[in-house]
């Protein structure tokens, strides 16, 4: 019944916006102060609209017929699930592919959210989304470069390779050298993106909204299609992504905002953060060959951060990079209130620190180059505030902090335990035990397998969540996906040592606002008993870090 409905539901799609692009569209197409423009969104809606629910009702008839029947924890079923998750996953990752544009964005998040979704989605997303994105012809390249700059790519530089190093869903990467011999990375935009952003927001947005619609209890049924697992959580984002791209002409298609990003970036930890400056860079920008559709920066090699053996071979442990990662990303959260929105692999790339030497035993210490700068996200005082505490309290699990701070972000006094759960991906007497490690995640597939299992059950609640929560704060909970995928490639889990950082971060950031909000005697006495409190209770967790550390290494 259920299937007969989705195919129904599917087919009634396509006709209802056929018929509404059919018959509206002579009229908007005329009256357009861009026709052609105009006449491609026409166009490319209903193609995209038939592509998304033809796929939604093949994953979820494949689920339906494979499974009917099957015990539920059989072995058996076990294996047929597998087929299916994999079968799905390459469903989807073809209708990315062949949409393009936001879609490829949506594939990528799904390829982080390693603790919600079936592994078979997480590997062929990551596998896929990240490096092996379509591909714009070399001709459609010139079309663009010329336009840009007025002449084509041979002319403008001294050397331009015709194949892209690297394709993503808004633009891709060409090596060349400029005239005066300098090795240079060009990303050149999709030449169709500007015309079918409008168009992937609202195919998306819509067969989102008509798949929960027809079927409300889909979102936490972990058996039918992982895909649709985060359904609520992408809607949410993509409602983000679709308020940001109406308000701002959609910022991450301009590259000069990119570029303004990027060196705004590193300024900031100049200022704010000039211990760990030199630790993170940014490709210099060459301003003369840039425009809003073409940017041209330094080429830069380097490991991608979860290439554990690259990154081993350049002489760097992988425990420093992990800890660097999560020092750079607490300083933008908690400090600097300009975060990097889109730090997934590809995005992340580690070599040598230029200055330093190779120490005794051969080891050299990681710098972490940041790439692609279009998603950033500023949070305004109080926000960045009540953020740290909340950090603050979760490492130090603090229960009245925790649940203070969460309704101030506006989770509301009855799912604050489940934002904090959302955060740290702990269930809730895990979030308040006083154990140091209380927060560390193994990374096996027994805990991966709880943390789905509590994602399907508490599914309506979340969905309720994220409709609670601020635009600002969804954007957070995307990076810290992120930034959780990065450390679970590096550590295979998560590390205490990333928690005593974050814990540190977030309570400096915290005395320094309440230096600068207050400077009375009365308050320097405050803070500086809090700095004491502080040290204290971070040594602790060290010298706890340092025992178990030690109990792990001793043979017995």
């Amino acid at each position: 019944m259920a299937t007969r409905s989705l195919w129904r539901a599917g087919r009634s799609l396509a006709l209802v916006s056929a018929a509404v692009c059919g018959g509206g569209a002579g009229a908007v197409i005329a009256t357009s102060d861009d026709p052609p423009t105009t006449l491609k969104l026409f166009t490319a809606v209903p193609i995209r609209l038939v592509r998304d629910s033809v796929t939604a009702a093949s994953i979820i008839v494949d689920y339906e017929y494979s499974l009917w029947g099957l015990p539920e924890g059989s072995v058996e079923r076990s294996k047929i699930k597998h087929e299916v998750h994999v079968r799905s996953a390459h469903k989807l990752q073809e209708l990315c592919f062949r949409n393009g544009g936001i879609y490829i964005k949506l594939g990528q998040h799904i390829g982080q959210l390693e603790y919600l979704v079936p592994q078979e989605y997480v590997q062929i997303m990551r596998e896929s989304m990240l490096n092996k994105c379509p591909v714009s012809s070399y001709d459609q390249v010139c079309e663009v470069i010329k336009k840009e700059l007025g002449d084509t790519p041979d002319k403008i530089f001294s050397e331009f390779d015709r194949s892209p190093i690297a394709s993503a869903s808004l633009a891709q990467v060409h090596v060349a050298r400029t005239h005066d011999g300098q090795k240079v990375a060009v990303k050149v935009q999709h030449s169709h993106m500007t015309d079918t952003a409008a168009a992937d927001y609202a195919t998306v947005d819509l067969v989102v909204k008509t798949v929960h619609q027809f079927f409300p209890t889909l979102d936490y049924r972990y058996d039918y299609a992982g895909a649709f697992v985060p359904a609520g959580y992408l809607s949410m984002v993509l409602d983000y992504r679709k308020i940001r791209y109406r308000r701002s002409r959609c910022q991450e298609l301009d590259f000069l905002l990119e570029a303004k990003n990027s060196e705004k970036c590193l300024d900031n930890f100049r200022k704010l953060s000039p211990h760990i400056a030199d630790y993170v860079y940014a490709p210099k920008v060459y301003w003369n060959l840039s425009t809003s559709k073409l940017l041209t920066m330094e080429f830069m090699d380097g490991a991608q951060v979860n290439n554990v053996k690259a990154i081993q071979r350049l002489g760097i442990q992988t425990n420093e990079v992990a800890k660097l990662v999560s020092q750079a990303f607490a300083e933008m959260m908690f400090r600097h209130g300009f975060v990097h929105c889109d730090p997934h692999f590809a995005n992340l790339l580690v070599r040598p620190l230029p200055s330093s030497k190779r120490s005794i035993l051969g080891k050299r210490k990681p710098q972490l180059i940041l790439l692609d700068h279009g998603l950033y996200k500023e949070l305004d005082f109080q926000t960045r505030t009540n953020y740290a505490a909340l950090w603050k309290a979760l490492i130090f699990a603090d229960a009245n902090a925790i649940k203070e701070n969460s309704v101030k972000l506006g989770a509301g006094e009855d799912l604050y335990a489940l934002f904090a759960g959302i955060l740290t991906m702990r269930p809730w007497n895990r979030v308040v035990d006083t154990a140091v490690d209380h927060l560390v995640i193994q990374g096996d597939d027994n805990e991966r397998s709880e943390l789905q299992m509590y994602a399907s059950q508490y599914f309506p609640q979340i969905a309720e969540l994220l409709r609670r929560l601020p635009r600002v704060i969804l954007l957070m909970l995307k990076t810290n996906d992120c930034l959780r995928a990065v450390n679970n490639a590096l550590m295979h889990g998560s590390s205490l040592q990333t928690f005593l950082i974050i814990g540190k971060v977030s309570s400096e950031s915290l005395i320094e606002a309440k230096l600068l909000q207050k400077k009375s005697l009365l308050c320097w006495l405050n803070v500086w008993f809090d700095e004491l409190l502080l040290g204290a209770r971070l040594f602790g967790m060290q010298i706890a870090l340092w025992l178990l550390q030690l109990r792990k290494a001793l043979p017995w």
